[in-house]
């Protein structure tokens, strides 16, 4: 299995490359702002060919490279219909400006061909296997993608800005919801084995082994008492 990831843009926002192996084809998670360069040259490094892009929500700094991503190598691009419209709308999203010299670089729109992610949804791409888990709090169309167990790697769960390492997404924003981030937090990432890997949208990597001993939110929600938002800053857009 292959990972190869890198933090992209004003917001430091993780891009992720996966395929079974180099050589081989590859999906692209997350495509944010600056990251068309990084992600040629990781193609490129690794020899791959992409057949998709997946995002885990519409805001900005996820979104921003996916038209001339998509468009460079003529591939979908999949995110939950419940943040469509970001990818065109990117300011109603946040409820503010990100500011002209932002927007001056930025392609706003979709790309040609848009696919819709659903809760549940087994995404066969690539040659790997991911399961789709719909995570509203950080955004209404919030997802997560989990890829199973292998010979060579444990489970990896990319969780966008659900869950991050000590932390959890931000829900400040238009569409977001403390509710639904704890519903989110307790049903899909409680239930995840200890060994399993985060690749998170800001951030290091962590397990879901650390989180559940160390994260105030996770272990909160995992005592049913919620979450103190005072218990740790939350991140994201």
């Amino acid at each position: 299995m292959l990972i190869a990831g890198f933090p992209a843009g004003a917001w430091g926002t993780n891009c992720y490359l996966v395929a079974p192996a180099a050589g081989e084809e590859c999906v692209i998670i997350d495509p944010g702002h600056q990251a068309a360069q990084g992600v040629e040259d990781a193609l490129e490094k690794h020899r791959l060919k992409p057949v998709a892009v997946i995002l885990t929500h519409g805001h900005i700094d996820h979104v921003a490279s996916v038209v001339p991503v998509c468009g460079a190598h003529d591939v979908p691009a999949w995110i939950h219909p419940a943040d469509r419209y970001m990818m065109s709308d990117p300011e109603k999203a946040l409820g503010r400006s990100i500011g002209m010299p932002l927007m001056g670089e930025l392609t706003v729109g979709e790309p040609d061909d848009v696919r819709t992610l659903t809760d549940g949804a087994e995404l066969k791409l690539a040659g790997l296997d991911l399961s789709v888990a719909h995570a509203p709090g950080h955004t209404k169309g919030s997802v997560t993608f989990r890829m199973p167990e292998s010979a060579d790697i444990p489970s990896v769960f990319f969780s966008g800005d659900l869950l991050f390492a000590g932390s959890i997404g931000r829900t400040d924003l238009p569409g977001g919801d403390m509710d639904e981030m704890l519903d989110s937090l307790g049903r899909v990432c409680l239930p995840l084995d200890d060994s399993t890997v985060v690749l998170s949208g800001h951030g290091p990597q962590t397990t879901i082994g650390q989180e559940r001993a160390t994260n105030p939110y996770l272990r909160q929600v995992a005592a049913g008492l919620g979450a103190d938002p005072t218990s740790a800053p939350r991140r994201g857009m």
